[in-house]
């Protein structure tokens, strides 16, 4: 993989800042390091991994730390807080939110979007596959990039947006990259739905999936 694809792998709060590296004049040794561990930590993350992904956060905030620039760190923050809420856990960004006051727009701006709630007038203020979200629109499934999709699904849900539809999209996106972390996450948001509306079988074999995806 070239270095240009490898920093547009990086996930949308971090590859703003790293891809307009690729290209020009020779790339600091922090940002190549820190695409590598945000990368690292990611597939680490997804995959269920816990204690891998939070060191190589941990690292990768390190390496942006370098710099003294906030808004840097507040996007690799960011990023880890994107794939929680992938992985439908809404739990505060406080690590984020300790940066809030000294990032700038388009991190608060995403924040507010991880949230669920985001002004209109900072919608251009997101990343382009993100703002038919924000706007009102539910259709993740136009989202080429697959994080990006499962965390527009999350938002969704964060949201109570997400119908069945999405709920599927998100589960198979999951399934298709193996990630476990968020595809147990959304099997089980498909089986309580399954149940809701009286499908007990449905429920069981979702359930049954659960079961096989678990560690």
């Amino acid at each position: 993989m070239t270095r240009g694809r490898a920093l547009r792998a990086v996930s949308a709060a971090l590859v703003a800042l790293l891809s307009a590296c690729a290209g020009g004049p020779r790339v600091p040794d922090w940002s190549v390091q820190a695409v590598g561990h945000v990368e690292r930590a990611s597939t680490a993350w997804l995959a269920g991994d816990t204690r891998v992904g939070e060191r190589e956060f941990a690292l990768a905030r390190a390496a942006v730390a370098r710099t003294g620039r906030p808004d840097l760190v507040a996007r690799v923050e960011l990023t880890r807080c994107a794939l929680r809420v992938a992985s439908l856990d809404f739990a505060p960004c406080t690590s984020f939110e300790a940066l809030r006051q000294d990032a700038d727009a388009a991190e608060r701006a995403y924040a507010d979007y991880l949230y669920g709630s985001v002004d209109a007038a900072a919608l251009v203020l997101l990343p382009p596959q993100h703002r038919a979200i924000a706007a009102g629109g539910d259709a993740v499934a136009v989202i080429a990039d697959a994080r990006a999709r499962l965390v527009a699904a999350g938002v969704l849900l964060r949201q109570q947006r997400a119908s069945p539809a999405v709920a599927a999209e998100a589960a198979d996106t999951a399934s298709a990259e193996g990630w476990r972390r968020p595809l147990l996450a959304w099997l089980g948001v498909q089986a309580r739905l399954a149940e809701l509306r009286g499908d007990g079988v449905e429920a069981a074999r979702l359930r049954r999936r659960m079961d096989l995806v678990q560690p």
